[in-house]
């Protein structure tokens, strides 16, 4: 029997659940020569601020058991490059899911962004990352406070009326549920679980962190149980969908995700190790549904 790996995310039709997470696919452009693309049930692009970014000095990348640390810097060409030039570029070339994950330093910046990518008709989802740091508020990341996520979701949805708007949460917080409740509440479409950990290592030779902004984002498989309790707690307690992501290798970590609650799921620091992994797991999928007796995907979501 032929397997049905289809999936709905807010309203859109997915060919199947899997998406490259944002940061690790770029634009989807420069994959395009490695595999078809098409495969994919969408792609979560490069984040984009308002203006370019360099992003931060390096070395930004260091070895972790079980992962990685990044501090890249949010470095991308700006909201302008991403709808007039990247999107309609990758458009030509694939026609599945399009999410455009934007961040923000700033309320009104949130919101300027997100209404240029809502007005780009390629753009399927808008993704909000909220693990930026509130310039107006003393520096904190917006996500790590349920009353300051809630206010971009509010002002996110009120210039994206009719587009789907998915905020991606921190995991470096107390009460992941009160936060995504307080995006919920605020008009949030869905939600994506989670970023990456706040880490860190040192060089003992040197004495000195290995990052030069000292600490970053921690992701790998080793993040994985972490991301999916959290993905499980959020799922039981909101009511809109959910993205889940962290740690996710292989077919059998989408199906783990999928039975905690979410209704696709991203595939993050695997592909920087293995560019194939996720059509690799596109392919994987029907095998494992075949030995657990899974016609439908659709029909596993949150069934723990």
């Amino acid at each position: 029997m032929v397997k049905d790996l289809s999936v709905n995310l807010g309203g859109l039709q997915l060919p199947n659940p899997v998406i490259p997470a944002s940061g690790t696919f770029g634009f989807g452009l420069e994959m395009a020569g490695t595999f078809d693309l098409n495969v994919l049930g969408a792609i979560s692009l490069k984040g984009t601020t308002r203006e370019a970014r360099y992003g931060n000095p390096t070395p930004r990348i260091a070895e972790a058991r079980g992962g990685m640390l990044n501090s890249v810097g949010l470095q991308n060409p700006g909201i302008d490059v991403l709808v007039n030039e990247k999107v309609p570029a990758l458009r030509k070339i694939y026609r599945n899911g399009i999410i455009a994950n934007i961040s923000g330093f700033s309320v009104e910046e949130y919101a300027d962004c997100c209404a240029k990518a809502a007005a780009c008709g390629e753009i399927d989802i808008i993704e909000v990352n909220v693990s930026c740091p509130n310039v107006h508020g003393g520096g904190l990341a917006f996500g790590t406070s349920a009353q300051a996520a809630a206010q971009v979701t509010a002002a996110v949805k009120a210039v994206c009326p009719h587009k789907p708007v998915f905020i991606k949460l921190s995991p470096n917080v107390a009460d992941i549920v009160s936060i995504a409740r307080a995006c919920e509440d605020a008009g949030a479409d869905g939600l994506t679980l989670v970023n990456t950990f706040l880490g860190m290592r040192i060089d003992i030779a040197r004495r000195k962190p290995i990052l030069a902004n000292t600490m970053g984002g921690y992701s790998g498989s080793a993040i994985f149980p972490i991301a999916l309790r959290m993905v499980y707690q959020v799922a039981h307690a909101c009511h809109i969908p959910i993205m889940g992501c962290g740690g996710v290798t292989c077919g059998r970590d989408v199906l783990e995700m999928m039975m905690a609650g979410a209704s696709a799921v991203q595939v993050g620091a695997e592909n920087l190790r293995n560019p194939f992994v996720c059509p690799e797991i596109v392919a994987e999928l029907p095998l494992l549904m075949d030995e657990l007796g899974i016609d439908n995907l659709k029909d596993i979501i949150g069934t723990v």
